[in-house]
């Protein structure tokens, strides 16, 4: 189901809880939202007002994915980079690695199974923006 973008900056600010295989109805509310807007690569559920350490992201051949709990493992080329939000309206100056590996679940037949990831370029930036979402951390 689309939702509505939160701004309210309180819940955006509130570090999330683990995401558990009961959170399938979330993700799916955020492949849904995430392909209703324009422009927009990724969406973290805190910014559809449930306050998970989940979001979903567009990879790099342009296929929605969805990570749970996710957590920066080890970061490569840190750099100064600007970044808009869809739920904020300023564009800020943050660092961001060039190259992640990211420990993540996934949802699959019902249960979380556990994932390593690498990921460069504008995905790696992407999914570090989300995770600051999950931590509750406004950029």
């Amino acid at each position: 189901m689309i939702k509505e973008l939160v701004r309210d900056e309180a819940l955006l600010s509130t570090p999330c809880a683990p995401a558990t295989a009961e959170d399938a109805g979330t993700a799916q509310d955020l492949l849904d939202t995430l392909a209703s807007l324009e422009d927009a690569g990724c969406l973290a559920a805190n910014q559809i007002g449930v306050t998970r350490a989940l979001f979903a992201f567009e990879g790099d051949d342009g296929t929605p994915q969805v990570m749970l709990n996710p957590k920066l493992v080890f970061g490569l080329g840190p750099g100064r980079v600007q970044e808009g939000c869809m739920t904020r309206d300023e564009v800020v100056t943050v660092t961001r690695h060039i190259k992640i590996k990211v420990d993540f679940d996934v949802i699959e037949d019902g249960t979380l199974k556990h994932r390593r990831g690498e990921f460069a370029g504008f995905t790696a930036q992407m999914i570090q923006h989300m995770i600051d979402h999950c931590k509750g951390k406004l950029v």
